[in-house]
């Protein structure tokens, strides 16, 4: 038989249907699946970096205020990134290329020596569960204190308590500044009255403790 003639097409099997139809509706669900995850996470993004932009706010507006009473606090990500500055540190605006959506961490901490204070602070991340998307969590991280370690010597321990956690489409802002609120009043009154003691036992009072670990 010659190699370029055409072989008789074969019988159709009743019942049978285009061949090619099975993948065309496969690549038709595919396309649709594609839609919908490009859709969520461009929705994802874009609460994001709306999240971010009113906690940066948040955080600078709190560091000037504690600065205005010479309490140095740092704040990530730092005013350099974000900031553009008409008269340092109170007459500001953002930086029009500032991608706010980028950021995945954000910390405000004190840096003051006494009572023990460097490390104290707020710190919020973001992270990915499985099947339920992307999700928020904001801790207060203090040091407990050191302790002697037989192999490894003496090391600071930190403890975290969850301040909030919760999936960015259902984030609460008004909820967050609730927390804030009551956080930060306690928090400059303990700098006020020099006692550590009143922002300690606060945060153990009324938040549930996360973990512990040494450094």
């Amino acid at each position: 038989m010659p190699k370029n003639e055409n072989k008789p097409n074969e019988p159709k099997v009743e019942g049978e249907k285009d061949p090619d139809q099975w993948f065309n509706e496969l690549n038709s669900l595919l396309n649709k699946k594609t839609q919908e995850v490009l859709e969520n996470v461009d929705e994802e993004v874009s609460k994001k970096a709306e999240i971010n932009r009113i906690l940066i706010t948040d955080f600078w507006r709190l560091w000037n205020k504690f600065n205005d009473f010479n309490i140095h606090f740092v704040m990530e990500p730092s005013h350099e990134q974000f900031a553009s500055f008409e008269e340092f540190p109170t007459k500001w605006k953002f930086k029009p290329n500032f991608d706010f959506s980028s950021i995945s961490h954000l910390s405000l901490l004190d840096r003051t020596q006494e009572e023990g204070r460097v490390g104290d602070g707020i710190k919020v991340w973001y992270y990915t569960k499985e099947g339920n998307g992307t999700y928020l969590v904001m801790i207060f991280e203090f040091c407990e204190g050191e302790h002697y370690y037989k192999y490894s010597g003496w090391k600071r321990i930190y403890s975290q308590y969850t301040l909030y956690e919760e999936n960015i489409s259902n984030i609460d802002i008004e909820k967050i500044h609730l927390i804030f609120t009551d956080l930060i009043k306690t928090w400059f009154e303990s700098h006020l009255k020099h006692s550590r003691d009143i922002l300690i036992n606060y945060i153990r009072d009324t938040y549930p403790k996360r973990e512990s670990y040494s450094i």
